[in-house]
């Protein structure tokens, strides 16, 4: 690596007292560790983050990963070797803390956008334990578990594919006519596009974490990507070409193209649907999401609750307690015995 692939690290440094400065998700600044000086971020204002790169499958694409391996940098701070490891853009010097954060480097793979923090750390940790705290039917002791646990903000790579489609398909329904049920078939056409349809592009980015952040994404809050906005969290990077995300995003797309078939064939009790697609007009971006992470474990399983780092919207998983599912089981079912009883007695009476 060499040092231009690199944020000066003066740029994150306090011009008051030179102390390390990180992204505050309240203030929307950098802010010193040391004296609090807030420092605005200064983007590029000619930049337009909202920007989609067109996108030709039949054409040849020369994208190439760059920086797979461990890439070492020599701390400007204190002196100390820093190790980039992988597909990780942004680490802190083991030594003073220090933020590095890694430049787009070359065409390929540059993230084209991005929305920063803006739940901060302490919110993305009450917002984890109050999630916890309010699963039912959880162990007695899940909340002391994960009470010392803390939560982890990363910045996860995404795709954004816009495309039109062309369907021809056909429809198998039931009929009723009668006391009897009949299928039939129908076939149609229809043109439809989709539009900033969000797709993970980290195998690390589980459905959890998608989940967690799929419904607080608008496309209108991207900015252009600014590397003061990593300083203090963690990021990754693209390391998928176009063409693999498009095919990563083809069951979703699936999934929603026969939804909408189903609605514009104007039939009830579709069973099947069968199309073809001629997809174009496609269009993609590559942006980093905020997402906060809790991790812990309970009895040797591990488990995670997900915040989202654009509005808050938590997710998690969770393990159950078998005494308190088979008590819930027990009232349901006392439940429904006095019912029957009140409703045999009525019916006597």
């Amino acid at each position: 690596m060499t040092e231009s692939s690199v944020i000066a690290q003066a740029d994150l440094m306090c011009t008051n007292c030179a102390g390390q400065c990180e992204y505050s998700p309240r203030t929307g600044a950098l802010t010193c560790k040391s004296c609090a000086t807030e420092h605005v971020i200064t983007i590029n204002p000619n930049a337009d983050p909202e920007a989609e790169h067109h996108y030709d499958p039949d054409l040849p694409h020369t994208e190439q990963p760059k920086f797979t391996q461990d890439r070492p940098y020599q701390c400007e701070t204190c002196g100390g070797e820093v190790i980039f490891q992988g597909h990780s853009i942004s680490e802190n010097c083991p030594y003073c803390n220090g933020s590095l954060v890694e430049r787009p480097n070359g065409e390929s793979y540059v993230t084209l956008g991005m929305i920063p923090f803006s739940v901060g750390n302490e919110q993305a940790q009450d917002a984890a334990h109050n999630w916890v705290s309010r699963r039912w039917a959880a162990p007695s002791d899940l909340q002391s578990v994960v009470s010392g646990s803390n939560v982890s903000g990363i910045y996860v790579p995404f795709w954004t594919f816009d495309s039109k489609e062309a369907v021809n398909y056909t429809v198998n329904y039931k009929v009723t006519r009668g006391k009897k049920t009949v299928m039939r078939t129908d076939s149609g056409f229809m043109k439809t596009e989709f539009d900033d349809l969000l797709m993970p592009a980290s195998p690390h980015v589980t459905p959890l974490i998608r989940d967690g952040i799929l419904h607080e994404f608008e496309p209108s809050n991207l900015r252009p990507f600014e590397p003061a906005y990593l300083a203090g969290f963690a990021a990754e990077r693209h390391h998928q070409p176009v063409r693999e995300g498009l095919r990563q995003n083809a069951k979703d797309k699936a999934l929603l193209l026969r939804n909408r078939i189903k609605k514009h064939s104007g039939k009830n009790s579709v069973v099947d649907v069968s199309y073809l697609t001629d997809t174009t007009g496609i269009k993609y971006r590559r942006i980093l999401l905020p997402v906060w992470i809790l991790h812990y474990e309970y009895n040797g399983t591990p488990m995670k609750v997900v915040t989202c780092g654009l509005q808050g919207r938590t997710f998690g998983e969770r393990p159950f307690s078998s005494v308190k599912l088979l008590a819930l089981a027990a009232l349901a079912s006392c439940a429904v015995a006095a019912f029957g009883f009140v409703w045999g007695a009525y019916n006597i009476y």
